[in-house]
């Protein structure tokens, strides 16, 4: 069977591996990025040779399904091991892993509480102290809340937005700003690295789990849907269950840092010392659904 992935871990592919070593069926990956992706299933119609497309955001799940390139696929066991919120209700995309939208911020320099929601980073007490990715990172484009936030997240950068999440960690660690927005697994990852260079990040780091308003803290969601024309459909979805199942939820906790779907499937020990929280509700459909006002509103806020 064929896979088109975003994803681009090592922990992907030993998930592929353990896959074929307990179904006896090979995985053939093909990685890009996942407009690339997306475009070239649209491009090969009904003569495409992926079964699966795989991908980092639900924004991006969502779209696939707006184009018509996935189809149904419902299984009882999708349905037992992966909670309703974190799967297209028609069955067209599968949550694997959960991302939660975060808070790293200078233990030093910031006292625990201060920040509740997210509304608190647009206070003008945090002018030039907050590090964050670029308006054309889609976890910004999903966690966005209102174009007055925009503003003020832009009146409150340190620096012009670069890089990806691990440099406003390392960032933090020099000095420059107080406060970084970033992916709970970047956190993980770090604070699971050995390597020199990142060792007084991870001394200088503490987290937070902003909500929004009344609803819960964002996630998002990494998943995988069975392609529109896949031609081996049963393989495809014996991947999925497979992927949903407890021993590649644990992969995907311990190897690459994500919360698993799975109820009761133990978190890796780094994400376990940062907390618990409550995730949004709202179903990751929406993101896609919403994406072009995102975009709108933060060209409006001058957010680049």
């Amino acid at each position: 069977m064929n896979g088109y992935t975003h994803r681009h871990y090592d922990t992907d592919k030993t998930l592929f591996s353990r896959f074929t070593e307990t179904a006896g069926i090979t995985v053939n990956v093909i990685q890009a990025g996942d407009d690339e992706l997306l475009a070239r299933l649209e491009q090969e119609g009904p003569k495409s040779p992926c079964d699966v497309f795989i991908t980092a955001y639900a924004g991006r799940l969502g779209v696939a399904k707006q184009r018509g390139l996935l189809q149904a696929a419902q299984s009882a066991i999708l349905n037992a091991n992966i909670p309703a919120p974190l799967r297209d209700p028609d069955g067209h995309w599968h949550g694997l892993t959960m991302r939660a939208r975060m808070v790293a911020y200078d233990r030093k320099k910031v006292r625990p509480g201060a920040i509740i929601t997210w509304a608190d980073l647009a206070k003008p007490e945090w002018k030039g102290e907050i590090l964050v990715r670029t308006s054309e990172n889609v976890y910004n484009q999903s966690l966005l809340a209102a174009k007055a936030w925009a503003d003020g997240i832009v009146a409150n950068m340190a620096r012009a937005p670069k890089g990806n999440d691990t440099d406003k960690l390392l960032a933090l660690g020099e000095g420059l700003g107080t406060v970084a927005i970033v992916n709970s697994y970047y956190v993980g990852k770090l604070m699971a690295s050995g390597e020199p260079e990142k060792q007084k990040a991870k001394a200088a780091i503490a987290v937070a789990f902003p909500t929004i308003g009344t609803h819960g803290t964002h996630v998002n969601v990494s998943g995988a849907g069975v392609a529109r024309h896949a031609p081996h459909k049963p393989e495809a979805l014996a991947l999925l269950e497979y992927l949903s199942g407890d021993e590649a939820q644990h992969l995907f906790a311990e190897g690459n840092k994500e919360y698993p779907v799975k109820p009761g499937v133990r978190l890796a020990p780094e994400l376990e010392a940062f907390g618990s929280f409550t995730p949004d509700s709202l179903n990751p459909e929406a993101l896609a659904r919403l994406n072009p006002d995102a975009i709108k509103v933060f060209d409006a806020a001058g957010w680049r």
